[in-house]
Formats: C-alpha cells, structure tokens, sequence
C-alpha cells in the first residue's frame, strides 16, 4: 500500500509538472501572438513598438519574427541581418518543436533537465552558425550577439526561441573560431539528445506505472 500511495504521489507530481509547463508554453504563445495582431498574415516579421529589446522566433504557419523597436534600435544595419537570419533558421528547422519535446520530457522526469539545458544551447549554436553562413561574417555575428546580450533583459520561457539567450559567452566563443565542417554534426546531435529526452521521460513513467500496477491488490 504504502509503495502504491508513493507511487500515485508521484504520478501527481509530474502531471502538475508537465501542466505547468505547457501553461507557460501557451501563455507565452499567447503574448507574442497578440503582439502579432494589427499585421498582414503573410508578413514574416513583425516589429512591436516596445521599450524592452527582445526578438523571438514565434512558430506556426506561417512562422513569424517578432523583434521590439529597442532590440532593432540597439543593432547595426549588419547586425539586424545577423538577428533575421538567426531567428529565421529557427523557423526552417523547426527549432522550436525540439525545445518544447526535451522542455516537456524535463517537466516529466528532472533528470532529463541537463539535456534540455544541452539541447537549448545546441540549437541556438545551429542558428548561429546558419547565420553567419547567410551574413558571411562571423565576427558580425559574434558582435551581433554580443550586442544584443547587453541590451536584452531575461526572456521568458516557453515557445519562444530568443536571439540573445543561452551560454551567451560559448557562443560568442565558438564564433569566434573556425566554423566547424558542416552543421550536420550539430543538427544530429539535436536530434539524438531530443529524442533521448522524450525515450528517457517515458521509460520512467512507464516503470512508474508498471510498479503502480504491482503494487495494487488483484
């Protein structure tokens, strides 16, 4: 008895762990969503007036790049190019989907968090490097970020991918080195830690389930 009433506790916490998380996920959707309203459907990018310097990639269909006045305001001619290009790989690559995958498997199982933290930093490695491709600089790139880190206040969470989040200083790091041979290494390495995330969350709650069902009379 006592192995199923821990088990059901257990099995409460994670479902008002995983709650939580897909309540800031759409809450978050939701506010950059009507920051989006008052724009044609089909415009790619929408610029909010706004004092706070913030861009986000915002998925859907069609994908959209929201960025503030202040962030547009904060950067060079170049660097601007340096933020659309970025924001807009996450778009092409659905970006977004594998964040919220590995963000909903750490929500289910807490062990998972460090590949979320790896995933969350990969991918933001993949739309640097896409957009020092697309710019052809990689030291504008690297400024661009830099620039855009000082300026940019804490993003919120959620669904939102933000130019200016995630091991600001590595990134800068690596842009500052050779670009490596492909981005294939780091687009597979996405893959393989979102796709570990999700196996991991459920082969725990599958066991937790099967140890339920154990421990309850026949």
């Amino acid at each position: 008895m006592a192995i199923a009433v821990a088990a059901i506790t257990l099995l409460w916490l994670i479902a008002f762990r995983l709650v939580r998380a897909l309540r800031a996920h759409y809450a978050t959707r939701r506010v950059l969503e009507r920051l989006c309203e008052g724009h044609p459907a089909d415009s790619e990018l929408v610029v909010a007036a706004s004092s706070t310097p913030r861009a986000f990639a915002i998925p859907g269909t069609p994908g959209r790049i929201l960025v503030t006045s202040a962030m547009l305001g904060a950067l060079e001619p170049a660097e601007r190019r340096v933020l659309l290009a970025h924001e807009r790989a996450h778009l092409t690559h659905r970006h977004s989907a594998l964040s919220t995958a590995v963000t909903l498997a750490a929500a289910a199982n807490p062990v998972l968090e460090p590949v979320r933290a790896t995933v969350a930093f990969l991918v933001e490695r993949w739309a640097d490097e896409e957009a020092a491709r697309s710019v052809g600089d990689r030291r504008t790139t690297a400024r661009a970020l830099a620039r855009a880190a000082l300026v940019a206040q804490r993003a919120r969470p959620g669904c939102a991918l933000s130019f200016s989040e995630h091991a600001v200083t590595r990134r800068i790091a690596a842009l500052q080195s050779a670009p490596p041979p492909n981005l294939w290494s780091v687009g597979v390495a996405v893959l393989a830690l979102a796709a570990l995330s999700a196996l991991g969350a459920l082969d725990a709650t599958g066991d937790l389930l099967r140890l339920l069902g154990e421990s309850l009379p026949d």
